[in-house]
């Protein structure tokens, strides 16, 4: 399957009114919010799932936020973006919880055990 051009990049993204941009394009607080993004992205264009159904998975998200009376500030809008994402990719039957946890579980581990300014590596050996 072909990559998609910037014309459906762009009218995909603008489909997503909360995304967080700087002029056109998103904007990213951390590595893994782009990470997050770009996966959903890539999936969909792989055709795991339609963007439309990842607009609605990432908007149900976002209405029982607001249902829960969270903030409507942005700050946690990657957040949202991955819920949907674990949603969709368990939906889909592309991985299961356990496989997600368990793969939570050992970046958490990584992340904790790596050196201060040092890049976390999952399946680094630990002292």
């Amino acid at each position: 399957m072909s990559p998609p051009d910037a014309d459906d990049i762009a009218d995909k993204f603008a489909s997503l009114p909360n995304l967080p941009r700087d002029e056109d394009e998103p904007v990213f607080a951390e590595p893994w919010q782009a990470q997050a993004f770009a996966l959903a992205v890539r999936l969909s264009a792989q055709g795991h799932f339609t963007w439309n159904e990842w607009a609605a998975a990432l908007a149900q998200q976002l209405q029982s936020a607001a249902e829960r009376g969270e903030p409507d500030d942005g700050s946690r809008y990657y957040e949202y973006w991955l819920a949907a994402l674990e949603y969709l990719v368990t939906d889909k039957q592309l991985a299961d919880t356990d496989t997600l946890r368990a793969r939570k579980e050992a970046w958490a581990d990584a992340y904790h055990h790596t050196p201060h300014g040092q890049p976390v590596a999952l399946g680094a050996k630990h002292d």
